[in-house]
C-alpha cells in the first residue's frame, strides 16, 4: 500500500511539468527605432533554446498582436515607420533574416458589442438586432502612452484607450485596456483564473473598467479576427477536466488552434478558461461564464486597419484563411455589468503545445489517502479474520 502511495506521490511530482519546459530571456521595446510617443507599438522578444518568439503588439488602428516564431536566437524586428503610418503600410513590419521565420499568426481585436439583455438570458447570438446599441469600433479609440506602463520587472505593459467619439459620455470615467504579461519560465498566475503558462506564451488581459453602460441590463461581447496560412485554418477545441482546484466550478478550457494535421512543426494557439470576472477580486461569486460564438470564415480583408496588414500585406483573403469570432460575457439570471461596472477576461497567446492543467500534489495526496486508507483497513481486516480462523479458543485443560 505504501509503495502505491509513493508511486502516486512520485507521479504528482511530475504532473503539471511540461516535457518541453524551458526558459527564455525576455526583451521589451517600445516603438523601436522611433522617438515618437504618439502611437503604441511594443515588441516582446522571447529568446532561448535556439529560437526566438516575436510578439508585436500595437494600437495603431485596431489593437492587434503578431506572433512570429524564428529558428534562430538572432532574428530581429525591422520597422519602416514612414510606411507603417501611411495609408498603405504593407511591408512596414518585417523579420530579418526572412528565411528564419518558421511560423506566424495574428489576432486583432476589432469591436465591442453592447446589447440590452431584456430577458436576462445572456443569449448574445440569439438577441434581436433591435436590442443592440451601436458597437464600439476599437480602431477609432484614443490610446494612452503605453511606455508609461512598461514594467521590466513584471514584464508587462498596458494598452489603455477611450472612445474618440463619445456622444453618450460612456467613457467619461472609464476605459478599456489590454494588459500584456510576458513569461520567462513555466508557472501559474497568482490572479484568477490562475492560468498555467510556459515561457512560450504571453498573457492578454482584456478589461473594461468604469465604462458607463447605455442601459441597466447591458451585457458585452468582444469581436476578434485571426488568420492562418492556406494550408491550415483555425478551429475551436474544448478541453475538459475533472479538477477545478485553481478555478472553482470551471472545468473547461477553450483553445483556438490551427487545423493543419500535416504540419511539420509546432504552431500557435490562443487559450483561455471559460470564465471572466465582474470585479477586481476575481472570486467565485464574481465569476461570469464566457461563450465563444463563431468561427465565421472571412474571404475578404479585415474590417479595420491594424499592424496585420503591415506584416502580411493587403491581399489577406487570397493567401490566408481568416476567421471571426465573438466572446460574450454573462450568465442567465445573473448580474449585469452595471452592478460593478467592471469586467476582466484573461487568455494566453503562444507557440507550441498549449499548457495542460493536471492534478496538483495536494490533490494527488488527498487521493492517495482516500484510496489507501480503505485498502489498509481491508488488508488488516482480512489478516484478523484469517488469524481468528486459525486460532482455537477453549477452556479445556489437557490431562497429563
Amino acid at each position: 500500500m505504501y509503495a502505491g502511495v509513493w508511486l502516486l506521490l512520485l507521479a504528482a511530482g511530475t504532473l503539471g511539468v511540461p516535457e518541453d519546459e524551458e526558459s527564455r530571456r525576455i526583451y521589451l521595446q517600445f516603438n523601436p527605432g522611433s522617438s515618437s510617443s504618439a502611437v503604441n507599438l511594443l515588441h516582446t522578444r522571447a529568446v532561448g533554446n535556439g529560437s526566438t518568439i516575436h510578439y508585436v503588439w500595437s494600437s495603431i488602428g485596431a489593437p492587434a498582436v503578431l506572433l512570429i516564431y524564428t529558428e534562430t536566437e538572432h532574428s530581429q524586428l525591422r520597422l519602416n515607420w514612414t510606411k507603417l503610418l501611411s495609408p498603405d503600410p504593407s511591408g512596414a513590419i518585417a523579420i530579418e533574416p526572412a528565411d528564419s521565420v518558421l511560423y506566424s499568426t495574428a489576432l486583432a481585436f476589432t469591436r465591442i458589442f453592447e446589447y440590452n439583455d431584456v430577458n436576462n438570458t445572456a443569449n448574445f447570438s440569439g438577441a434581436a438586432e433591435r436590442y443592440f446599441y451601436p458597437s464600439y469600433d476599437l480602431s477609432n479609440f484614443i490610446w494612452e502612452n503605453a511606455n508609461n506602463t512598461l514594467n521590466s520587472s513584471s514584464l508587462s505593459f498596458h494598452l489603455t484607450g477611450v472612445n474618440a467619439t463619445d456622444p453618450t459620455g460612456s467613457f467619461r470615467n472609464g476605459s478599456i485596456s489590454f494588459k500584456v504579461t510576458a513569461y520567462d519560465r513555466h508557472g501559474r498566475d497568482a490572479s484568477s483564473p490562475r492560468l498555467l503558462h510556459t515561457a512560450n506564451c504571453t498573457k492578454l488581459e482584456f478589461q473594461m473598467s468604469g465604462v458607463q453602460p447605455r442601459g441597466n441590463r447591458s451585457r458585452f461581447a468582444l469581436e476578434m479576427f485571426t488568420l492562418e496560412e492556406k494550408s491550415g485554418r483555425k478551429k475551436k477545441r474544448s478541453v475538459r477536466s475533472i479538477d477545478d482546484e485553481y478555478t472553482p466550478t470551471i472545468f473547461e478550457v477553450i483553445e483556438l488552434v490551427p487545423d493543419a494535421p500535416n504540419a511539420s512543426h509546432a504552431q500557435g494557439y490562443f487559450q483561455w478558461k471559460s470564465v471572466a470576472y465582474g470585479s477586481q477580486n476575481g472570486t467565485r461569486s464574481d465569476s461570469l461564464p464566457c461563450v465563444v460564438h463563431g468561427l465565421q470564415d472571412m474571404n475578404r480583408t479585415l474590417p479595420a486597419r491594424s499592424i496585420i496588414q503591415a506584416f502580411y500585406g493587403e491581399q489577406l483573403g487570397s493567401r490566408y484563411n481568416m476567421v471571426a469570432l465573438n466572446v460574450s460575457f454573462g450568465i442567465a439570471d445573473g448580474d449585469f455589468y452595471d452592478k460593478n461596472k467592471y469586467l476582466v477576461w484573461s487568455a494566453l497567446v503562444g507557440y507550441g503545445t498549449p499548457p495542460r492543467d493536471s492534478f496538483s500534489v495536494l490533490v494527488i495526496c488527498i487521493m492517495a489517502v482516500a484510496l489507501g486508507l480503505p485498502l489498509v483497513l481491508l488488508i488488516m481486516g482480512t489478516i484478523l479474520v484469517w488469524y481468528l480462523k486459525k486460532t482455537v479458543f477453549t477452556n479445556y485443560q489437557p490431562i497429563n
